[in-house]
């Protein structure tokens, strides 16, 4: 491991919640490194020489899969897909025999996206390797709080004292749920905006402020974070249709103006364009950091990738 990594004491990384400000801050520090190399001609480093990584994952993804197994190569770790529809799991094999399995071949760290909630922390339980929560079910997606909280912090300078303003499907969003935790740890007024139909019954928990109208949500608002609407996890009519719903909770130019001038526009991907924001607000150089919060992923990963292997190595 590079000897100037800083402490981490986690074994896993299974979601926001688990971590302390400081655990934030020394992924972040740890991942500008990252930044600076990423955009240099030489990108790999060997810090994970030797190495196993496995990307276990159970839900289709393209940008968070890919990032994980270019951060795992830059950093020089032996990297497995594995594909979950061809594998013993689609013939029965259940969660914890894949475990098992996994768990013979002595990997070093496993990366999980998994449909149901808490079935990362349930495998995590049953394997030697540092287990890392690509998303699972509607719980978390700390990598992704990670990512945006680094695009922000890079963007406005700090990560703290501004006013962060959530938009659209809070209710089936791990996104959302990661970025609650970790923008109310670090000291930001957080608000949520959203059709009462997509809050989660749970949202007092999360010390938020909720709004259901558009503009006064975003009003003032130094970053706007939309959500993708997410209808592959809704059962039943949510939104009276994707017209009406860009309407009243896409963002446009018109309802971006209320935001402060200098406000930033966020999406995690992948976008339903003229559904949760328009074009013109999506390619807007000035406002859109959507590029960069993908550039910013690879880093992050990387950072998460060392840091827990450097805890698993001091035992």
């Amino acid at each position: 491991m590079a000897d100037a990594a800083p402490a981490f004491a986690h074994r896993h990384l299974l979601g926001i919640e688990q971590l302390a400000p400081a655990d934030v801050t020394a992924v972040l520090d740890l991942a500008e490194d990252y930044v600076a190399l990423n955009r240099g001609r030489d990108k790999k480093r060997a810090t994970l020489r030797g190495l196993t990584q496995i990307n276990l994952f159970f839900e289709n993804s393209t940008r968070t899969q890919a990032s994980f197994e270019i951060a795992g190569k830059r950093l020089g770790a032996d990297v497995m897909n594995m594909s979950v529809r061809t594998s013993s799991m689609s013939k029965g094999e259940t969660l914890l025999d894949t475990a098992a399995t996994l768990n013979a071949m002595h990997p070093d760290l496993i990366v999980v996206r998994h449909q149901h909630s808490g079935a990362v922390a349930l495998l995590s339980a049953k394997v030697d390797a540092a287990v890392i929560n690509a998303g699972d079910g509607r719980h978390e997606h700390p990598t992704q709080a990670l990512l945006d909280a680094l695009t922000i912090r890079r963007r406005k300078g700090r990560l703290h004292r501004l006013t962060v303003a959530i938009c659209g499907d809070v209710a089936h969003s791990r996104v959302a749920r990661s970025n609650m935790i970790l923008l109310g740890m670090m000291e930001n007024r957080v608000r949520v905006v959203a059709p009462p139909t997509l809050l989660p019954p749970d949202i007092d928990r999360y010390g938020v402020e909720v709004f259901h109208d558009m503009e006064k949500g975003i009003e003032g608002a130094d970053v706007v974070m939309m959500l993708r609407l997410q209808q592959e996890r809704m059962e039943g009519a949510f939104v009276p249709s994707q017209r009406e719903y860009f309407h009243r909770w896409g963002l446009d130019q018109q309802k971006l103006a209320h935001a402060a001038p200098d406000a930033i526009v966020m999406h995690p991907g992948p976008m339903n364009r003229g559904v949760e924001i328009d074009a013109l607000v999506a390619d807007d150089p000035a406002r859109s950091v959507i590029g960069e919060q993908v550039e910013m992923g690879v880093a992050v990963r990387m950072a998460v990738l060392e840091l827990l292997a450097g805890a698993r190595e001091r035992g």
